[in-house]
């Protein structure tokens, strides 16, 4: 069933024209603008019977004025400087995510991260060039394998991307046989007095005793095991040169 509208009711809700409000809505606008007209020319007036005080008027105004536009610019200057802070953090934070991302695809793409090295089965030449090897896909360029007779304890000599010398001695040992007190005993008198190393570093198959760790910590000399060296060659932990920046292993 259809609702008939009632047509009606819009003119009701609208109310007829009111001639008297319109009117007195005209003349309180027209006395706004009178009076603000009437304001003004009395103001001038003033200033023109009162120069003097019209003048310090102006002179308490005028500086008011400038501090504002002075701090208003000094906002604007800090504002600048504060976001040109931000960039400069923002792009170094950048780079470093971009070195790290390209570190990670270096490593993925080395055949140690697709088919993982069992450095116990190397002989000992072997495995002082895969150390090497791993030193130079990390970012030592110049890593190359010195051991030999004569070697005075170093294996492998390098220069870390931040410029510092990195002396490493390879101990190609089975499960069985681990690096003792001794062994480390004759590199930390070379490492430093001889080969100048600014970061010493023991990469042990076989691990390391718990007299040869003890003097390790004792002299600053950097071991990595199977397990540190598998970390290393996979990617999964950061080079030695780092994890001694990190633990604060150094020149003694």
């Amino acid at each position: 069933m259809a609702i008939p509208i009632r047509r009606g009711s819009v003119h009701r809700r609208r109310g007829p024209f009111d001639i008297r409000r319109t009117t007195f809505g005209f003349a309180l606008v027209a006395l706004i603008l009178a009076s603000g007209g009437m304001a003004l020319r009395a103001a001038w007036q003033s200033a023109g019977r009162h120069p003097v005080v019209t003048g310090l008027v102006i002179a308490l105004l005028v500086p008011a004025a400038l501090q504002v536009l002075r701090r208003r610019r000094a906002r604007r200057i800090a504002e600048t400087v504060t976001d040109a802070a931000y960039g400069i953090v923002d792009a170094g934070i950048a780079e470093l995510d971009a070195a790290e991302a390209a570190r990670a695809e270096r490593r993925s793409a080395s055949p140690e991260a697709a088919h993982p090295v069992d450095y116990a089965q190397l002989d000992p030449y072997a495995f002082e060039e895969a150390v090497a090897e791993l030193c130079r896909r990390d970012g030592c360029a110049d890593a190359a394998v010195v051991g030999g007779a004569g070697d005075l304890g170093a294996d492998v000599l390098a220069t870390t991307p931040d410029g510092r010398r990195l002396v490493v001695q390879c101990k190609r040992y089975g499960a069985d046989n681990r690096a003792g007190s001794q062994d480390l005993q004759r590199f930390g008198g070379t490492c430093y007095a001889v080969h100048e190393a600014d970061i010493a570093l023991v990469v042990s198959t076989g691990g390391f005793t718990e007299p040869a760790l003890e003097y390790a910590e004792r002299c600053a000399i950097l071991c990595y095991g199977p397990e540190e060296l598998a970390g290393w060659s996979g990617g999964g932990a950061p080079p030695p040169w780092e994890t001694a920046a990190v633990s604060g292993l150094s020149v003694p």
